[in-house]
C-alpha cells in the first residue's frame, strides 16, 4: 500500500507564500501614506506654528488669508496631528492616523460618500489596523483597544459631527460678487490765472477755458500793449467823460445779447451733462449684465 510522504519543507513554503500574500494585502490598507517618515519626524520637532507651516507646504496651500476652504482644510490636518501628538503615538501610528484622516476626507470630497458609508468604511479599516482577537493578525495591529477607541472618538467630534458642513464646503458653489466701478475724472491743468480752478466734478475744461479762463498773454504781446496803452490812455480819458459806451443801445438790445450768451453757455453745459449721464448709465448697465452672468 502506497503512503504519501509528508514533506515539511513543502508545507513551510506554502505557509510562507500565504503569509506573504496576506502581508501584501494588509499593506494595501491605508496606502499610499499621506505623510512620510521623514516628514513626520520633522513635524514632531516643530511647535504649533511650525507644524502649520510644514503642512501648508505639503498641501500646497497659497491663499490661506483669502480662501476659506484652504484655511478649513489646513485646520483639519493640523488639529489631527496635534491630537495625535497628545496621544504619544509612534511614527508608524502617526503615518496611519494622518493617512486615515486624509482618506476619510477623500471619500467625502472625491467619492461623495454619505456619512453612513464613510462610517462603515472606517469600521472596516479599523478592523484591519485595530486590535484583533485573532492571534494570526495580532502582529499587524497598529492601534491597541484604547488607542482605537480614542481615534474613533476623535473622528466623531472632528469630522462626523460636522459632516454636513464639510459637504457644503466641497459641493456648494458660492457666488463671487465683484463690486467695482470705473470713473473718468478730468483734472484741469493749473492755469496760473486770476480765476480759481474749477472743481473736478464741476464743468469740463473746454467750457472753463472757453468762457471763464482769460486767454494767456505772451510777454511780447504784453510789451506791445504797454507801448500802445501809453498814447491811448490820455485820449481815452478825454473821451470817456464825453462819450457814453452804451449810446445807441436800448435796454432790450442789452437783454437780448445777454440772453443769447446765457443760452449758448447753458446749451453747452446741458450737452456736457447729458453726455456724462449717458456714459454713466452705460457703465451701470454693463455692470448689471456682468452681475447677472456671474
Amino acid at each position: 500500500m502506497f503512503k504519501p510522504s509528508h514533506n515539511p519543507s513543502c508545507c513551510s513554503t506554502k505557509f510562507c507564500l500565504q503569509r506573504d500574500a496576506e502581508f501584501q494585502e494588509h499593506e494595501k490598507i491605508l496606502s499610499p501614506d499621506f505623510l512620510s517618515v521623514a516628514q513626520i519626524t520633522e513635524m514632531l520637532a516643530e511647535d504649533v506654528d511650525g507644524v502649520q507651516q510644514k503642512l501648508k507646504k505639503i498641501l500646497n496651500f497659497k491663499n490661506l488669508h483669502t480662501c476659506l476652504k484652504e484655511a478649513i482644510l489646513l485646520d483639519y490636518y493640523v488639529s489631527g496631528f496635534l491630537w495625535a501628538r497628545g496621544m504619544d503615538f509612534s511614527v508608524i501610528q502617526y503615518i496611519k492616523f494622518m493617512t486615515l484622516l486624509d482618506m476619510l476626507l477623500h471619500n467625502l470630497r472625491t467619492l461623495h460618500m454619505s456619512l453612513e458609508d464613510n462610517i462603515k468604511w472606517l469600521g472596516e479599516v479599523m478592523a484591519e489596523i485595530g486590535p484583533s482577537h485573532s492571534q494570526k493578525n495580532e502582529e499587524w495591529s497598529i492601534f491597541n483597544i484604547k488607542q482605537a477607541n480614542a481615534v474613533i472618538d476623535y473622528l466623531k467630534i472632528s469630522l462626523f459631527q460636522h459632516y454636513k458642513l464639510y459637504e457644503f464646503l466641497f459641493y456648494s458653489t458660492r457666488e463671487e460678487i465683484v463690486i467695482g466701478t470705473k470713473q473718468v475724472i478730468e483734472v484741469v491743468k493749473p492755469s496760473g490765472g486770476l480765476f480759481p480752478d474749477p472743481l473736478e466734478e464741476g464743468i469740463s475744461f473746454d467750457l472753463y477755458s472757453t468762457f471763464i479762463e482769460p486767454p494767456p498773454i505772451l510777454d511780447t504781446e504784453m510789451k506791445r500793449l504797454d507801448q500802445k496803452q501809453v498814447p491811448e490812455e490820455s485820449q481815452s480819458e478825454a473821451n470817456s467823460s464825453d462819450v457814453d459806451p452804451l449810446v445807441g443801445f436800448t435796454i432790450e438790445d442789452i437783454k437780448s445779447v445777454l440772453d443769447q450768451v446765457t443760452d449758448d453757455i447753458l446749451i453747452g453745459i446741458q450737452a456736457e451733462i447729458n453726455e456724462k449721464l449717458q456714459i454713466q448709465e452705460e457703465a451701470f448697465n454693463a455692470r448689471i449684465e456682468k452681475l447677472k452672468k456671474a
